[in-house]
């Protein structure tokens, strides 16, 4: 077991007490954690606003020269990193695994190092000139969950930094440990106090609510559960904070009538079940047209009892645990009230420990909990429907509205039903495949702002309307 530091004005920050860290596929502790608490966020703010002063004023080449310096770290320690993933987070270090997400991490780095906001002249004429400058906001707080501890906190801290900002993370308890290197790493590249990271078990004190309130915290950028979501806004109200949250999402799916089960039942296993299911744009429901849907459904099956299952460390698996016994505990009384509702097709039945097999469970309806409620989870309920207008408006039938994808042989149908699903991006044919070059967010309780691309770095700015 490693005891590991926080990072805190560039240095390992000074702690009174640590918590474990488990590992999800043995329940064995892996590391801990510093357990912080007020002090120790006030001293990270402090000097992440020092900080401020002089990395705000950075020239853009400069900017892009320390991300780029950032990224060559990330992609330098890559199979460490990896490997304290799987250790805390339960996937596995192969398939869509950790060494996957590490990919990802350095891709989306790398990009959004490439990106920037010129000034925009927006008149110039004899009445005068008129620039829009993007200015950096001040100290972001990011707190990241628990699902992709060292990709969100990517996607979180390089558009702060490419754009001037400093940054605090906070990583979710159950998975501290990636972050808590990540920081460190990217402290070998950067000015003290440019990037620092706090971390507790949020049982005495919660940092997360305070980070909301702070008042030299300038921004918060939270990836996590529409509760929590909303309670980070409430509490962001005071003090007027900047927010992007990317929220839930209880993705639906629509099989068309034309579509070919035996082609699509890979891209809809991995569009179900990516990271056990642990993913904010998964697909957590299927819409499938009654012409094929015990076609689609024994494909689908067909695919999914082939996948390896196990400790992520062991390189055959392809699918870990799910990650924390709350979340199992979640799963297993969904799927216990969709069994007694529907059919199971595959799996329903818990594991040892915190492994619980992918479970397909056919004849089931909106109403029903595992239709209506977010999984996040290795388990997914197949819908039966008879008419296209009744499919959109039950995928539509949702408060959340983070992702959605349409199944078809018709590229030009597709793209029609895709138009009228009510959430933030829509596949075809695929689901869940985000870009760093393409915005990424909610619509409804899903979530506030968005993340990747153009459009995601302008969040980490104010507008300053110059006229000359």
């Amino acid at each position: 077991m490693i005891e590991f530091s926080a990072t805190i004005g560039g240095k390992p920050a000074p702690v009174g007490s640590v918590f474990p860290v488990l590992n999800p596929a043995t329940g064995e502790e892996v590391g801990c954690a510093p357990n912080m608490g007020a002090a120790e966020l006030d001293a990270a703010v402090a000097v992440a606003k020092a900080a401020f002063v002089s990395w705000s004023a950075q020239g853009d080449e400069a900017l892009q020269a320390a991300c780029a310096a950032v990224t060559a770290k990330i992609e330098e320690h890559a199979a460490e990193l990896a490997e304290i993933i799987t250790l805390e987070q339960g996937k596995p270090l192969n398939g869509l695994g950790s060494r996957w997400e590490i990919g990802g991490a350095v891709a989306w780095a790398g990009y959004t190092t490439g990106l920037s906001l010129p000034v925009k002249v927006l008149q110039d004429n004899t009445q005068g000139r008129i620039e829009l400058h993007r200015k950096p906001l001040g100290v972001i707080g990011s707190i990241t969950p628990w699902n992709f501890p060292v990709m969100i906190a990517v996607w979180h801290i390089l558009p702060a930094l490419r754009t001037g900002n400093t940054v605090i993370v906070k990583p979710s308890p159950f998975t501290p440990l990636s972050t808590l290197r990540l920081v460190e790493i990217m402290n070998e590249v950067l000015p003290p106090g440019v990037v620092n990271v706090v971390t507790g078990d949020d049982k005495a004190f919660n940092l997360g609510g305070a980070m909301s309130a702070h008042p030299d915290i300038a921004k918060i950028v939270f990836t996590g559960s529409c509760a929590t979501g909303q309670k980070v806004m409430q509490s962001a109200a005071a003090t007027m904070k900047r927010l992007t949250l990317e929220l839930g999402g209880n993705d639906a799916g629509i099989v068309l009538p034309d579509a070919d089960p035996a082609k699509i039942a890979e891209g809809l296993f991995w569009g179900a079940f990516i990271n056990n299911g642990q993913t904010c744009a998964a697909m957590k429901r299927l819409y499938v047209h009654e012409s094929i849907h015990d076609a689609v459904c024994e494909a689908l099956v067909g695919y999914a009892k082939n996948i390896p299952v196990g400790n992520g460390m062991d390189e055959a698996s392809i699918l870990g645990p799910v990650q924390n016994r709350m979340q199992f505990d979640k799963v297993s009384r969904l799927v216990a009230d969709a069994k007694e509702r529907g059919k199971v097709l595959l799996g329903g039945a818990p594991g040892e420990g915190l492994f619980f097999p992918p479970t397909i469970v056919s004849g089931l309806r909106n109403g029903d909990a595992l239709v209506d409620e977010e999984q996040f989870g290795p388990a997914l309920p197949i819908i039966r429907y008879s008419d296209v207008e009744e499919a959109i408006r039950l995928a539509n039938d949702s408060p959340n509205g983070l992702g959605g994808s349409v199944w078809s042989s018709d590229i030009k149908a597709a793209k029609k039903v895709a138009s009228r699903m009510a959430c933030g991006s829509v596949w075809i044919n695929k689901h869940g495949a985000i870009q760093p070059n393409a915005p990424f967010g909610g619509v409804k309780a899903s979530g506030v702002g968005v993340e990747f691309a153009e459009e995601g770095l302008a969040e980490y700015t104010d507008i300053q309307v110059v006229f000359a």
